[in-house]
């Protein structure tokens, strides 16, 4: 990408030395001095399936691109930022973070996992339906799982005033608050370390628990979030 790169980050496990071999993935963030529009990434895909087929000691690697002013723009909560800032390190070019907010485990932190919940189960269930391509099952499997066990931290990281990225401590907080729901919870977190090929089981249970999962994010959101503000002020 030549000069259009202004920086580089990892992030993740990886980056804080508590990676697991073969199932931790590697996650990348290329910041751009200009938009992304601005030069071609039809390389991106190809080049993720050839690390992903030719290193198996990482679970997948995902490259993302963005534009500096999308990353050092504050006012309002961003998930990228706030990733940028906490849990990553910058591998190449200038490093940005000290240009960051300090960010909280507040209820801006918790509407990103929580405002698009409803939207997230719903494409997984459309992903999932008649779908016979097993690789592609367990990807939205993993990932719609890992959407729902961070969901379920963020119910309580008013409570509790603490966030992780990591699983199992997320579940563990979770249940902490949500005892009756610990097995339902637990389903949750071995479908995404463990994903099943069995499309009809997972739209199963997003049917059952992702509903209760969505009833509860509404129920913050009337709360915290009345006005159903995608991104909150900082």
């Amino acid at each position: 990408m030549g000069d259009h790169i202004h920086s580089i980050y990892i992030r993740g496990s990886i980056p804080r030395g508590l990676g697991i071999e073969g199932v931790s993935d590697l996650d990348t963030i290329a910041v751009t001095n200009t938009g992304p529009n601005e030069f071609d990434l039809k390389w991106v895909d190809q080049t993720e399936q050839e690390l992903n087929e030719g290193f198996n000691c990482i679970n997948g690697v995902e490259l993302c691109v963005y534009c500096i002013k999308d990353i050092v723009r504050t006012p309002i909560f961003s998930i990228i930022p706030f990733m940028v800032k906490t849990h990553s390190i910058c591998i190449y070019g200038e490093d940005v973070r000290s240009l960051l907010p300090r960010y909280k485990p507040d209820e801006k932190l918790a509407n990103e996992h929580l405002i698009h919940l409803k939207s997230q189960i719903e494409i997984a269930k459309s992903d999932l339906m008649d779908n016979d391509d097993n690789e592609d099952i367990i990807d939205c499997c993993s990932w719609i799982m890992k959407m729902i066990v961070r969901a379920g931290l963020a119910l309580v990281i008013v409570d509790e005033k603490l966030y992780t990225r990591d699983l199992y401590p997320a579940y563990e907080l979770f249940t902490k608050h949500y005892p009756e729901k610990q097995n339902e919870m637990r389903q949750a977190l071995l479908f995404a370390i463990a994903p099943v090929t069995h499309s009809q089981n997972i739209v199963d249970f997003l049917n059952d628990f992702g509903k209760w999962m969505i009833n509860e994010a509404e129920k913050w959101i009337q709360i915290h979030n009345p006005d159903r503000v995608l991104q909150m002020q900082l």
